[in-house]
């Protein structure tokens, strides 16, 4: 992988967590980052357009819009096994196996995060070397994000970067590998519920 797919990697990391205090220096910080490397000037203003669609935003706002985004949606979900297979009972193998994934790269979370939080895998790939595994599970993101970008509207401020992650990083997915993610999935079987999900 290049410096500067490595160099997007992290900008997608930060920008797909929760935002805090600190977001709009950090992307500011990004920005420079991006000038002081070897990242190419055609790649530095695609992506020095794609932030500049938070700039309206004030930081409460933009948490709201978060929450709203990636909370509130399934199908813009921050996880990457339940995109592949839902509410499947299969997802806790797949989330210790990608947990074993990431120790043997030689690395260890540090947060409360499941093993399959996508900013964490962007930051994980961002570093880790290149393997065989990691190739592999560049594709199952490829095929996520584009999910994930496929929901959002025109004029959320995320849409654009993901955009250009695909453009740039990650491999355009095919259409069995969408047809397949789709297949795969189980959604939650809330009609067979004994009672009615009632909020207070």
């Amino acid at each position: 992988m290049e410096q500067q797919e490595r160099l997007l990697l992290i900008v997608g990391a930060r920008l797909l967590a929760y935002p805090d205090e600190t977001f709009f220096d950090d992307i500011e910080d990004m920005k420079d980052e991006m000038k002081n490397d070897s990242t190419s000037m055609d790649t530095q203003q695609k992506a020095t357009d794609a932030l500049q669609a938070f700039n309206p935003y004030a930081i409460d706002e933009l948490q709201t819009e978060y929450v709203s985004t990636f909370d509130l949606r399934a199908k813009n979900g921050l996880y990457l096994t339940a995109h592949e297979l839902g509410d499947s009972n299969k997802r806790g193998a797949a989330l210790i196996k990608m947990q074993k994934i990431i120790n043997q790269a030689g690395y260890e979370r540090i947060d409360n995060d499941l093993s399959d939080y996508i900013p964490m895998l962007l930051e994980f790939l961002s570093v880790a070397p290149d393997s065989r595994d990691n190739e592999r599970l560049i594709r199952r993101l490829s095929v996520a994000i584009h999910r994930i970008w496929s929901n959002l509207p025109e004029g959320n401020p995320y849409r654009p970067f993901l955009q250009l992650l695909m453009e740039t990083v990650f491999p355009e997915p095919t259409k069995k590998e969408i047809e397949q993610l789709e297949y795969e999935r189980e959604e939650a079987d809330l009609e067979e519920l004994p009672f009615p999900i009632t909020y207070q």
